[in-house]
C-alpha cells in the first residue's frame, strides 16, 4: 500500500465515527513509535480539511520549571513513619535519577490537564487555542503563538508515541544502559505508575486510536536517526548518534512493549521499513 494509505486509514475512522455521532467532533489517537509518520499523517489530514483541528502529546509537555520541580520531588522525597507513627518525609537527594526525570518524552512529564482543556473546548465549538512546544527551548512556546482554532470541529486529531499504551509486562530487568542507572527503579516505578493511574484513563476517553506498529525496535532507532538527519541537513556525528541511542532507551520499554500487543488500540497498522502499510488488524 501506498504512503498516503496512513491518512486513509484515519480517514476512515473518522467518517465512521461522524457517522454515529454526527452531533460532536471524532476524537481519534494515532499511535507510533519515535519516526514513524504518525504526525505527518495527522498534519497532512488537517492542512486538507479546516475542520480538523491537530495536537500532540508533544505540544503538552510540562513546561520547563515544572519538570524541574516534579524531578526533584519524585527523586528526592522519602514517606517514612516515626517511632511515634507519626507521617514525615525525608529529603534525600539523588541527582543520578532525577536526571531521568528530567528528561521530556515518558509519561509524567506531560500536561494532559491541559489536553483534556483543549480537547473539552473543541468539543464545545469554543475557541481555542491549540498548544506548541518549542523543543529548541526545552520549554512550551508562549501562549500569544499558539494557533487559534475557531468554529465547529468535526475531527480532533491528537498523536502520541505512547498514545493507547498499557502497564508493560516485559521483565523488571533493565533493558539498557539509562535503565540500569536507575538503580533503585524509582523512575522506572513513576513512569508505570504514571502510565497506570493518569495516562490510562486518558486513552480511554478517545473514540478510537489507530496503532502504527513497525517492525522492530532497530528500525524505530533508524526512522529517528533519518529524523534528526532531515532536521539538520547533514548527516549525524559520532557524538551525535551517541546522544540520540541514549534517548531513545528512555522509549524502549513501552515502545517494545506495545510492539509486543500491550496497547488498546482499536486498529494495529503494521508498517515496512520504508512507513509503508503491509496489513492491519484488530488488537
Amino acid at each position: 500500500m501506498s504512503l498516503n494509505a496512513v491518512p486513509e486509514i484515519i480517514y476512515g475512522f473518522i467518517e465512521r465515527q461522524r457517522a454515529r455521532n454526527p452531533e460532536r467532533p471524532a476524537l481519534i489517537g494515532v499511535a507510533g513509535a519515535q519516526g514513524s509518520g504518525k504526525t505527518t499523517a495527522v498534519q497532512a489530514l488537517a492542512a486538507a480539511n479546516p475542520r480538523y483541528a491537530q495536537f500532540s502529546l508533544d505540544d503538552v509537555y510540562l513546561t520547563k520549571a515544572e519538570r524541574v520541580w516534579r524531578a526533584d520531588n519524585v527523586s528526592s522525597f522519602d514517606p517514612y513513619r516515626d517511632m511515634d507513627g507519626n507521617f514525615q518525609v525525608a529529603h534525600t537527594p539523588r541527582p543520578e535519577i532525577e536526571r531521568l526525570l528530567l528528561t521530556r518524552g515518558p509519561p509524567g512529564t506531560h500536561d494532559l490537564s491541559l489536553a483534556k482543556d483543549v480537547i473539552a473546548r473543541l468539543m464545545r465549538g469554543e475557541p481555542t487555542k491549540l498548544p506548541r512546544f518549542d523543543k529548541a527551548a526545552d520549554d512550551r512556546a508562549p501562549e500569544s503563538t499558539w494557533p487559534l482554532f475557531t468554529g465547529q470541529a468535526e475531527a480532533i486529531l491528537f498523536d502520541g508515541w505512547c498514545l493507547g499504551a498499557t502497564p508493560t509486562a516485559l521483565p523488571p530487568e533493565p533493558l539498557n544502559d539509562v535503565e540500569r542507572e536507575d538503580e533503585d527503579g524509582i523512575w522506572r516505578k513513576e513512569t508505570e505508575t504514571q502510565l497506570r493511574k493518569i495516562y490510562a484513563p486518558f486513552f480511554m476517553t478517545f473514540d478510537a486510536i489507530v496503532y502504527l506498529k513497525p517492525p522492530n525496535w532497530e528500525i524505530v532507532r533508524g526512522w529517528r536517526g533519518q529524523q534528526e538527519e532531515q532536521l539538520l541537513g547533514r548527516a549525524l556525528t559520532a557524538e551525535e548518534n551517541a546522544k540520540l541511542d541514549r534517548f531513545l532507551m528512555f522509549y524502549e520499554r513501552i515502545t517494545r512493549s506495545m510492539m509486543a500487543g500491550g496497547h488498546v488500540a482499536d486498529v494495529v497498522v503494521k508498517l515496512d521499513e520504508a512507513r509503508r502499510v503491509k496489513g492491519m488488524s484488530a488488537p
